[in-house]
């Protein structure tokens, strides 16, 4: 029950802000040790229930430890500031302090990384933490408090609580909780954003992401195609850093395909536990919902080069499996380029000139990560200043 969580947070909030913080640090200390020393633990978990590969999944966690280690210097992060004689006869300080209970939304793509940007933070500066993972794969965030509390967490200052939006919703609205941070899609990001602020919260809301990587004509190609599949399948294409459209200035298109498509030929695709490169989709109803973007994509006028559906894993037919995916042609009001897909589906958009593509990638709805290859370090300095 969220409400009780709540409840527990909040009984252990006065006399957690109130632990000093070299003891704070010392638990923290103990936590980043333990959890570095069981890491393969907890990857085993991700790749049993997230489904992702083993590599990824102990790559999540290295990022969830720098974080972790980033909170131990909290004693010299939470210093404030004095200054003498601001008017006459006035001095001025300022104090950080603890805000309470703060409640964090996690979403399923990274189950124990954007937890880990989290509670290690808000925990290390005096609050207490309602934490609600993704329903989809809950289980690394009751692995990591029951390990913060081996580690000498009191009682009730990190709280795990499960379910879909009703849990969500009694978080945004419990008075008792101070702020919210939350990762998910842009839809879901605004509604987090708009009910919680509504109910006098502060508010951390990341959204979704449309990333391009622009490619010049002079640019190194198999480092591009490199980049390409490496960035667009990692993780099946389930990250919102993934990138999802390769915006190729003319005429390097075709070699530029060609090259990816050779690259991707190479992936295999199974039991994150067997050495393979991508794992499946999360559940059955993400995986059509990605999948039938390919017939979205041909009938909008796009060229299906590579179609990952169909695929059979081991000869597992049921399995949540969708290979990867290389579109062509993209149209730029089609929705395959419009929406966030979320998976293993790469598109190439041709544009004549950089202006151009820079036109397109500064038009994008999305708040995006982007990228570009060239030999030419004054476009390069060009696209750093120009692009949004």
């Amino acid at each position: 029950d969220v409400d009780v969580a709540i409840a527990s947070a909040l009984a252990a909030f006065p006399a957690w802000r109130d632990t000093s913080q070299a003891k704070r640090q010392s638990i923290m200390f103990s936590f980043r040790e333990l959890l570095n020393a069981r890491k393969g633990e907890l990857a085993d978990i991700l790749t049993a229930e997230h489904g992702k590969v083993s590599a990824d999944a102990l790559g999540e966690i290295t990022r969830g430890l720098e974080v972790v280690e980033f909170a131990l210097g909290m004693p010299h992060l939470m210093k404030g500031d004095y200054s003498e004689n601001v008017s006459t006869g006035v001095d001025v300080y300022t104090l950080k302090q603890a805000l309470g209970v703060v409640g964090i939304i996690s979403p399923f793509n990274f189950p124990a990384m954007v937890p880990l940007w989290y509670f290690p933070i808000a925990i290390a500066a005096g609050n207490t933490v309602v934490l609600k993972p993704s329903e989809k794969d809950p289980s690394a965030s009751n692995w990591m408090a029951a390990l913060f509390t081996e580690a000498g967490l009191p009682d009730g200052v990190l709280n795990v609580v499960h379910g879909d939006k009703e849990a969500v919703d009694a978080l945004l609205v419990n008075p008792a909780v101070q702020a919210i941070s939350f990762v998910g899609s842009t839809p879901i990001a605004k509604y987090i954003y708009e009910t919680a602020a509504l109910h006098g919260k502060r508010v951390q809301a990341l959204g979704g992401a449309k990333n391009h990587m622009l490619v010049l004509p002079d640019a190194d190609l198999d480092l591009a195609a490199d980049a390409a599949v490496n960035a667009g399948f990692g993780s099946a294409g389930e990250r919102c850093m993934a990138i999802s459209v390769v915006v190729a200035v003319e005429p390097v298109a075709d070699e530029l395909i060609a090259k990816i498509t050779e690259r991707m030929k190479g992936l295999k695709v199974g039991d994150g536990m067997r050495g393979c490169d991508m794992g499946p989709l999360i559940t059955k109803v993400h995986r059509d919902k990605v999948a039938s973007y390919i017939d979205v994509a041909a009938a909008d006028g796009a060229e299906v080069v590579v179609d990952g559906r169909g695929i059979e894993v081991d000869g597992d037919a049921s399995g949540f499996w969708l290979g990867p995916t290389l579109f062509d042609k993209v149209g730029t009001d089609s929705a395959v380029y419009q929406d966030e897909i979320f998976g293993p589906v790469l598109s190439v958009v041709r544009v004549a000139t950089y202006t151009e593509g820079l036109d397109l990638i500064n038009s994008s709805q999305y708040g995006n990560g982007t990228a570009i290859f060239t030999n030419d370090g004054g476009a390069a300095r060009r696209f750093q200043n120009e692009v949004q």
